[in-house]
């Protein structure tokens, strides 16, 4: 595995070239859900304009990009990580698992897996991690655009069957609404019970 750090568009275009699946994550940080990733796999002969790391990008275009990838990609998968295992295994490991599962759900197999951040599970392919690499590297920001979208979406989901959560505003995150929610209504069966706040709920109301 090489990690590159500090890499220019251009310079991530000459290194990463071929059928290459970008990788990657969102939602390490929440309390609450599944920790989802996705792997896709463009095509040169039909590029997508205006990809960029997710997270810089508005609701309403990420959903219009979301689309457009599932359209244009030779191959999109989503993994994901449940919150027993975050429970059992840690984030970190629950999210390298939730990769490993995008890369294997693959449609194509790719010649090599470029994943967001400074390091990469075994796919049991060439892999390489990218400081940054959602900004950079156009097969990582469409991975990054399908994770954060199908991740809102389940928030969404979960905010209508437990409004008194707030979950369509926080989706998730350790907020001041939610640790409030937490007190009032307390633990979830979809909230991470090795997260402190959880952890600490459990426990002065065991």
């Amino acid at each position: 595995m090489a990690i590159y750090k500090q890499l220019t568009r251009e310079q991530a275009a000459e290194l990463f070239q071929g059928r290459i699946a970008g990788v990657d994550e969102v939602g390490r940080g929440p309390l609450v859900g599944d920790v989802v990733t996705a792997a896709v796999i463009l095509d040169p002969a039909r590029p997508i304009v205006g990809l960029n790391d997710s997270k810089k990008l508005s609701e309403k275009k990420r959903e219009a990009l979301y689309q457009e990838i599932l359209d244009k990609a030779l191959a999109v998968s989503v993994g994901r990580a449940s919150p027993a295992e975050i429970d059992e295994l840690n984030i970190l490991h629950a999210t390298m698992l939730a990769m490993q599962r995008a890369v294997a759900g693959l449609a194509i197999q790719p010649e090599q897996v470029v994943v967001d951040g400074n390091r990469t599970p075994d796919f049991g392919l060439p892999a390489h991690a990218v400081v940054k690499g959602d900004g950079l590297v156009a097969a990582i920001s469409a991975a990054s655009v399908i994770a954060k979208v199908t991740r809102d979406r389940e928030m969404a989901d979960l905010h209508t069957r437990h409004p008194q959560y707030g979950f369509a505003a926080h989706k998730g995150y350790p907020t001041a609404a939610h640790f409030e929610a937490l007190n009032l209504h307390g633990v979830l069966p979809e909230h991470r019970r090795s997260f402190r706040p959880v952890r600490e709920w459990l426990e002065a109301n065991s």
